[in-house]
């Protein structure tokens, strides 16, 4: 599939950058991917990192650390489930790999990790979230990519009815949507 962009909007996804995000800030690439919904899209059509891991990790593909792109994370066993959420209506299904298998893939090291979104919000969860539930980075909503207006393109997402002791505000909590970051300490 060709994407072609205006003009206007060509040096966005042209200008040579690190992996991690340098000169742009993650509130302009918010603005970018609300003002142009398709931006997201060719960011992924372009092979760019949706996902950087810093920190205690023992796999790097750069020298900030690991950057997944969206076919890196695709090509990772996938799992879904069906959830209720406190942000959806019904109970959506969530695709995507599980979080130990990505934090597996670049031998994470650490006991927690800091998870960011690209709206700025940051919160800590342990490791050990990652080995006690099938917690996955949602790729895919009911199998569809989830554009950022949308909470996208990741998301990691709890299995809530799984258990009874998952549907509690701590667990809500550590739900991070636009993820585009986790550092390993």
């Amino acid at each position: 599939m060709m994407l072609k962009l205006p003009d206007s909007a060509q040096h966005l996804i042209t200008a040579q950058r690190p992996p991690m995000l340098s000169s742009v800030s993650r509130r302009q690439c918010i603005l970018a991917a609300a003002a142009w919904p398709w931006l997201g899209q060719a960011r992924a059509a372009l092979g760019e990192p949706v996902l950087n891991i810093s920190g205690k990790i023992k796999v790097s593909n750069s020298p900030q650390g690991f950057g997944f792109t969206l076919d890196m994370l695709s090509a990772l066993p996938q799992h879904q489930f069906r959830t209720r959420t406190p942000w959806h209506a019904g109970s959506p299904q969530f695709s995507g790999p599980l979080l130990r298998t990505v934090l597996d893939k670049v031998q994470a090291q650490g006991q927690v990790l800091r998870a960011i979104g690209l709206n700025d919000y940051v919160v800590d969860l342990p490791a050990s979230d990652a080995d006690e539930w099938n917690v996955i980075v949602a790729l895919l909503q009911d199998g569809r990519p989830m554009p950022v207006r949308e909470r996208g393109p990741l998301f990691i997402i709890y299995p809530f009815d799984e258990r009874n002791e998952l549907r509690r505000q701590q667990y809500f909590n550590r739900s991070v949507w636009q993820l585009c970051r986790l550092e390993i300490s």
